[in-house]
């Protein structure tokens, strides 16, 4: 690494983590610990009828916390279930929020803390560092491998008026506590493990590329790729391998803490784009950018790619050259793509070229651009989404 960069200052956010089997069976423990009385139970409705939520609340009753069930949450979370969560925990008399499931649950549970914390409109917190208080104790216990909302100062809410989703940075949003339990992940889908999973590789991939990257987050973002290229196909493949599934968690909270802290890039500005307008699966629309935007960024950053393509597995000679170097990262990240079924394209999702100046200006609007590894114009984000049709 370069002397300048390791002696660059940097800062580190991380929440008390608890990792493994049983973890989140701690729930009511840390609710206790962190002097709650009353807590919003923040899931959705899939997450709610799993054979292992009661032991959730059981938690819950044995630390002696009551709790407020708030299971309105949809995928892409939207400002009014936030605001609409925000009355309830005020109503019920609430002190502390837990929140149980994957990034939707767990983003819509930031801001239902963060607004009850200043009375504000969850929209006006849009960007980086504009939450004055800190809200009420958070616990997050994560049942998908992938968002990593868990442990990050990141929040993603949907606007439902200008159609997009807005990204709140903040460490108000790290959550006091993430409880990550690989058990609770065995029930995902295919799909689900899939795209949560290649949402997982490109927090990690983004946060090594990054500008803000630093010696934390890169040790972090490798290993993460590492471990995804090792246990993402054999968590599809066989569902119940909780070794794989250990794996994926544990690489998701690594990805989780780089990006965390050295942010991301264009797959991420664009995804949270598509995701507004058309109301996509984030992990989805990460899954299909993916190696478009490493193709547009390649030469900004063509070491720190093949360190990324030489993590996944491929083989890169010392002696290949620059456009050798991205064929064979390209060709590596496509492989594990389609390896894990990953094989949609935006027009299979229904995005159209008429869609695309749209899609375009709001991504350079959002904050995660500005640490892509490449300073990009309107054209050439409307040139990614246009190649990745």
């Amino acid at each position: 690494m370069n002397t300048d960069v390791l002696l660059d200052l940097r800062k580190f956010l991380a929440p008390e983590t608890v990792f493994g089997v049983g973890a989140g069976r701690l729930a009511g423990r840390y609710a206790r610990n962190l002097g709650a009385l009353k807590v919003l139970l923040v899931t959705d409705p899939g997450v709610a009828i799993q054979p292992w939520f009661p032991d959730i609340i059981a938690s819950l009753d044995e630390g002696g916390v009551e709790h407020v069930l708030f299971s309105d949450v949809r995928a892409n979370p939207r400002d009014s279930e936030v605001m609409h969560g925000a009355e309830i925990y005020q109503a019920e008399g609430c002190d502390a929020v837990v929140a149980v499931g994957g990034g939707s649950p767990m983003d819509c549970a930031k801001g239902i803390s963060i607004v009850s914390a200043n009375k504000r409109h969850i929209l006006e917190f849009e960007g980086v560092d504009n939450v004055p208080d800190p809200g009420p104790p958070l616990i997050c216990v994560p049942t998908t491998a992938g968002s990593s909302a868990d442990v990050s100062q990141f929040a993603i809410i949907s606007d439902t008026t200008r159609m997009v989703k807005i990204a709140i940075v903040s460490k108000a949003v790290v959550p006091d506590a993430a409880l990550i339990d690989p058990a609770l992940t065995v029930t995902m889908d295919r799909e689900l493990t899939s795209d949560t999973g290649v949402d997982a590789l490109t927090h990690a991939i983004e946060a090594y590329v990054s500008n803000a990257h630093g010696p934390i987050t890169d040790l972090l973002a490798l290993e993460a790729v590492r471990r995804i290229a090792r246990h993402l196909p054999a968590a599809i493949n066989n569902p119940n391998d909780l070794n794989a599934r250990g794996g994926m968690m544990l690489a998701s909270m690594y990805a989780g803490l780089a990006f965390s802290n050295a942010i991301l890039g264009a797959v991420h500005a664009m995804a949270h784009s598509l995701g507004g307008l058309l109301d996509l699966p984030h992990g989805q629309c990460n899954a299909i950018l993916l190696d478009h935007v490493i193709d547009y960024n390649f030469a900004s950053e063509p070491e720190r790619y093949t360190d990324i393509g030489v993590a996944l597995g491929a083989s890169i000679p010392p002696s290949a050259n620059l456009e050798e170097k991205r064929g064979l990262v390209l060709a590596q990240v496509r492989a594990l793509k389609t390896a894990v079924g990953a094989t949609a394209t935006l027009a299979s999702l229904g995005v159209k070229q008429a869609d695309l100046d749209r899609l375009a200006e709001f991504a350079m609007k959002d904050p995660c651009m500005v640490t892509n590894p490449k300073a990009p114009t309107a054209l050439d984000i409307r040139a990614v989404f246009e190649h990745a049709l």
